[in-house]
């Protein structure tokens, strides 16, 4: 399972695993798109709830939802559908 693709563009939509900033035990998958960054001049972002989180090789992007949800299950458990 590959974590870091640097072969994103603008304009592709990623799957990442969002933990709620409110609650530190709930996690979901959440499809985001990958932008220029616009604080970081040629660099990219994910852009995600409003806010742009810069794409770097600490962030876990999946190109697809069966990748994200793999993951998930991986590190939280079954997803209840």
């Amino acid at each position: 399972m590959e974590i870091f693709e640097p072969s994103l563009s603008p304009g592709d939509i990623v799957y990442v695993l969002y933990r709620n900033p409110h609650t530190q035990n709930v996690a979901m998958i959440q499809e985001a798109a990958v932008v220029n960054d616009p604080d970081r001049p040629g660099e990219l972002a994910v852009f995600l709830y409003e806010t742009y989180y810069p794409l770097t090789e600490e962030m876990a992007v999946y190109r697809t939802a069966e990748e994200a949800e793999e993951a998930y299950n991986y590190y939280f458990g079954a997803v209840d559908h």
